[in-house]
């Protein structure tokens, strides 16, 4: 991927896994233009969460 296909793509769902923890909103994914303060996600209690900046969802998977 190049850095300018990089910095276009948008991310709206991201799943983790618990070995991933903390979850944290920007992804180094998200395009500069896409840019917020970032915010930890919590994903302790329930199993998905939204970005409280650009509405991206997080979800909590299982280990394998």
């Amino acid at each position: 991927m190049t850095d300018q296909n990089k910095q276009t793509k948008s991310v709206e769902s991201v799943r983790l896994k618990s070995s991933e923890l903390p979850a944290y909103c920007p992804t180094e994914e998200m395009g500069l233009w896409n840019s917020h303060p970032r915010v930890y996600i919590p994903l302790n209690e329930k199993k998905e969460a939204n970005c409280p900046y650009c509405g991206t969802l997080f979800t909590l998977v299982e280990d394998d």
